[in-house]
């Protein structure tokens, strides 16, 4: 059973479930794209065309000036991968109990995987789209660098942030049906307050005082050091500080509010 003393009881259980959750988090990713002919490279092709589409309207059509002189597409993708990681394991999470109920309803499944299914199966993807941020790098003549390396640390950091919030989402969607379109909207907002179609030199220092305060803001700004600027996390002490409090704080109530709402998931849904 569970160790549900501290908020992080179960932790070493999960791990010690890696088998099952290697095997939900394939399932996961072949139950997504059932029945469609390309199957799993949907999970691929659909983010990739986007940001095709994304440089084929700035870099070609409306010839978008580069920003501090590196070329606008590697700008944006650099900041992109990062949120693409994030948006789709956070909505991901928020309906997970619900598409697997036949699950939640055993009583003897720990249905605290399931967020980290879903955060996992992003995961997946973002490992491959990161390998493509580099290839379009190298494409435009720039070579790998040892900090490139730091993206690992950041990407770390987006996954511990994604699953804190994809366990207290898919709690509270259980009890409060529509939070999960809330989730989506509130990503929507969210988007337009990370930097990632526009940089910390663009707004005054007001304004970017408030927008620090958006975790993504340091993951995404964090992607772009390690690939563009070759910043070291370590000289950003306030923000890395902030983040990992943040992200801290949000892990713990996530953890706290999936423990005690578990009872009723599968009376509720």
């Amino acid at each position: 059973m569970l160790n549900l003393k501290t908020p992080f009881g179960g932790i070493r259980a999960l791990i010690a479930d890696r088998r099952m959750l290697y095997q939900l988090m394939r399932n996961d990713l072949k139950a997504r794209y059932a029945g469609s002919a390309f199957g799993m490279a949907w999970a691929f092709v659909q983010p990739l065309v986007s940001m095709m589409v994304m440089w084929a309207v700035f870099q070609v059509g409306f010839r978008s000036a580069p920003v501090d002189d590196i070329e606008f597409i590697l700008w944006y993708i650099a900041a992109n991968v990062p949120w693409i990681y994030y948006s789709d394991g956070v909505n991901a999470s928020a309906g997970c109990l619900y598409e697997y109920s036949y699950l939640v309803k055993k009583m003897r499944f720990r249905t605290e995987l399931l967020p980290l299914v879903k955060t996992l199966s992003a995961t997946v993807t973002h490992t491959f789209f990161m390998a493509f941020s580099m290839f379009m790098l190298e494409m435009y003549g720039y070579r790998p660098q040892f900090i490139w390396l730091q993206i690992v640390y950041y990407s770390f950091a987006a996954f511990c942030l994604t699953l804190g919030l994809g366990w207290l989402v898919a709690a509270v969607s259980v009890f409060f049906k529509d939070f999960a379109h809330m989730t989506s909207i509130a990503i929507g907002i969210q988007f337009w307050l990370t930097p990632v179609l526009w940089g910390p030199a663009q707004m005054s220092d007001r304004a970017l005082a408030f927008f620090k305060l958006n975790p993504m803001y340091y993951v995404t700004n964090g992607y772009r050091d390690s690939l563009i600027y070759g910043v070291p996390f370590w000289q950003r002490p306030g923000l890395t500080l902030y983040f990992w409090a943040f992200t801290l704080a949000v892990f713990v109530a996530g953890r706290l509010a999936f423990r005690r709402l578990k009872p009723h998931f599968a009376d509720l849904i």
